[in-house]
This record gives C-alpha cells, structure tokens and sequence, in this order.
C-alpha cells in the first residue's frame, strides 16, 4: 500500500475488528470465525464511494476509524450518522485511536441521541449506564447535535454484547 495515511487507517480498522471479535467470542484462538456465516461477526466493510457505509460493521452500530492526531468528534459523528443510514444500521459511532495506547483504551465517541435511545433500548437510566460503561459527557455549546458520550472500546465492546444479548435491536 502506498499511501501510508491509508495503510494507518486500515491497521486501525482491522485492530478493531479483530479487538471486538475476540472480546464477544467470535473467533478461535487463532482469530478465525468460529461461525463465518453469523450475522454477529464484526467486519470490516469495503469502501462504496459516494455513499460510504462506514469503517467497520458490528450490527447494530457503525464504526466509523479515526487515527488522527486532531479530534473533529461533532464533524466525526455527523459522518458516521450518514454512513450508518447509507449501511441500513440503526446507530453509527466514532472510534477514535488513542497514541501510545492499546486498542482497548480506543476512544468510542457517541452521539447523545443515539446513547439516548441505547440506555432505552436497555432500560438503562443515565447513571447506570454512565457507570456501567465508563461513560463520559462532552457538551459543546447550546447545539445539542454537537453533545456526545465518550467510552472506551473495551467498555463499547461490553455495551455491544449487552445490546445483542437483551435482543434489543435486532
């Protein structure tokens, strides 16, 4: 690959990836699928252009990858709320990488709306699921759009399992 910002960017896709297949179950020791046909593998999607559906497929949410120095987390999450509806997924997210850190330690960005209709999907009031996952707010301004929650990956990735195993969304 000779695009060395696009080969970052794909590292950091795949370490997803491969972080929330181990961590739901989904894989064998040597990280193949234990069911390749399941609908519940995470997976990375291949780039459709104009009408991107984002980075990473982990139903029922799109992960959008950042592997940037600078955050634009409202911008971020506009992006990932698009690519969510282009990929017919309910909830798109952010994750962005933290330098130095494992991958478990990603940053999840989540817009407000959609943590809100999470914790009601799960019958969460705010303070359970703020403890429960290691929740973090981010208000900027009046604009609630620009409002998001903030998790870490490994806290997202509990959030996920939570999700499936309520049969919340499906």
């Amino acid at each position: 690959m000779s695009n060395p910002n696009k080969a970052k960017g794909t590292a950091w896709e795949s370490a997803i990836r491969d972080f929330l297949n181990r961590r739901l179950g989904l894989v064998d020791a040597a990280g193949r699928f234990l069911n390749p046909a399941s609908a519940d593998n995470v997976r990375r999607a291949a780039q459709e252009g104009a009408r991107d559906v984002g980075d990473v497929h982990a139903w029922p949410f799109i992960l959008e990858a950042k592997d940037v120095k600078s955050a634009a987390v409202p911008t971020w999450l506009r992006q990932a709320t698009v690519e969510a509806d282009h990929a017919g997924f309910p909830f798109g997210v952010v994750v962005h990488k933290v330098r130095g850190r494992p991958v478990a330690e990603g940053r999840v960005h989540v817009p407000v709306s959609t943590w809100t209709a999470i914790r009601g999907l799960l019958g969460a009031p705010v303070d359970d699921a703020a403890g429960l996952y290691g929740a973090t707010y981010s208000a900027r301004g009046i604009d609630t759009a620009k409002w998001y929650v903030t998790v870490a990956l490994a806290d997202f990735a509990d959030l996920l399992a939570d999700m499936r195993g309520a049969h919340a969304v499906r």
